[in-house]
């Protein structure tokens, strides 16, 4: 039962498709399928385990039930009921239904979330024969997604979105998410052979997410699942998938990362995400204004979330802020700086225009990662 082929949906952020389709890939999973906002790929219920726990670019793993047309309510029961929930669902299994409809003849959300309710009840009916389910065990959550009429049914086997890592309790204003922070890291082509700096690291995120890829740490490790209590998911599945992960760690590769704010607040809330992390000796934490960063070493990478005034009082502070950075940049030689920014006027403020630039969406706020590409290491140094 346990080895049964399903197909799974790694859930990504807007333009981070491709890049959550290459860890798929570097995870061992070869027939990827990128789509907006979702990569497919097949799998059995130990896959659950392990992408869940080493995804780190993706929001959430799901599992596809099905897809089929649907451009009636009639149509939306009976694809419904023709799926295999009750092989997923035990018989005291809790299961909301969350909905959202995109150019479809279906478009009311609560309606569509009522009917596969109602089809899933049937179904399970006829499995276990009873009229009444008390829904008091584990989480089982359904999504129907209307989309060009055609209906997508998933289970979420995640729960709290992946880029809940654990460590990061506090959160300074305007937060990066982990997810995101760890797609523009590997955008940057950092790696622990090269220098890391964040001169407005706010709560640390970019620099914990180095420190996790650099000492090749899962980011789920430390963390729990929905799909934990699922019978097709067993435990033993999970403590392997953990195991796998802890075996993977390499914890005796020297890392050089480091962050600065002006905000003592920020950095006290970054030392606390840091210590839970467990990289409090590795990574090193500074107060200090923009101007007076100074990254050391070679061939480094400076990734970093610059403030932007959304205030007509912060925008002066904001806009000195990039231009110190900019400043700052044309002292490195051979540094890379990636910078994510809502600002339309960032490469005005910072006096040079990217070598690159890449649409992104952290939350609903658009924005551009700015790519100035300094010279890789050279080869003896990598």
């Amino acid at each position: 039962m346990t080895e049964r082929t399903i197909q799974l949906i790694a859930t990504a952020p807007m333009g981070l498709e491709a890049i959550v389709a290459r860890e798929l890939k570097e995870l061992g999973y070869e027939d990827t399928q990128v789509e907006n906002g979702r990569v497919t790929f097949t799998g059995v219920p130990a896959d659950i385990c392990r992408t869940n726990i080493w995804l780190r670019t993706a929001d959430r793993v799901l599992v596809k039930m099905g897809e089929f047309e649907a451009t009636t309510f009639d149509e939306l029961f009976e694809g419904t009921k023709a799926l295999d929930w009750p092989d997923w669902i035990p018989g005291n299994g809790e299961f909301p239904v969350e909905g959202r409809s995109h150019k479809s003849q279906l478009s009311s959300v609560p309606a569509c979330q009522k009917i596969v309710k109602k089809a899933i009840v049937e179904k399970m009916k006829e499995r276990y024969s009873t009229e009444w389910f008390p829904e008091d065990g584990a989480r089982f959550v359904i999504e129907v997604t209307m989309l060009n009429d055609r209906a997508l049914l998933t289970l979420d086997t995640t729960g709290p979105g992946l880029h809940k890592r654990g460590y990061r309790k506090l959160v300074t204003e305007a937060p990066l998410k982990e997810t995101m922070a760890a797609a523009i890291l590997q955008l940057s082509r950092w790696g622990p052979h090269r220098p890391l700096y964040d001169p407005f690291c706010g709560s640390g995120t970019f620099l914990v997410e180095a420190a996790m890829i650099g000492w090749n740490v899962a980011p789920g490790l430390r963390r729990s699942f929905n799909s934990e209590h699922w019978p097709l998911v067993p435990e033993e599945l999970w403590a392997q998938a953990r195991e796998e992960a802890f075996d993977a760690v390499k914890d005796d590769i020297p890392l050089d990362i480091a962050g600065s704010d002006i905000d003592p607040s920020a950095i006290e809330v970054a030392e606390a995400a840091v210590k839970r992390a467990g990289f409090a000796k590795e990574i090193k934490l500074r107060v200090l204004p923009v101007a007076k960063a100074q990254p050391q070493g070679s061939y480094g990478v400076i990734v970093t979330n610059p403030p932007y005034g959304e205030r007509l009082l912060d925008e002066k502070e904001a806009e000195k802020a990039v231009k110190q950075l900019g400043f700052n940049y044309l002292m490195l030689q051979n540094w890379s700086l990636f910078a994510i920014s809502s600002s339309k006027n960032f490469e005005q403020h910072f006096t040079r225009n990217a070598d690159k630039r890449r649409k992104l969406y952290n939350g609903r706020i658009e924005c551009q990662l700015y790519q100035y590409m300094g010279p890789l290491p050279p080869r003896n140094k990598e």
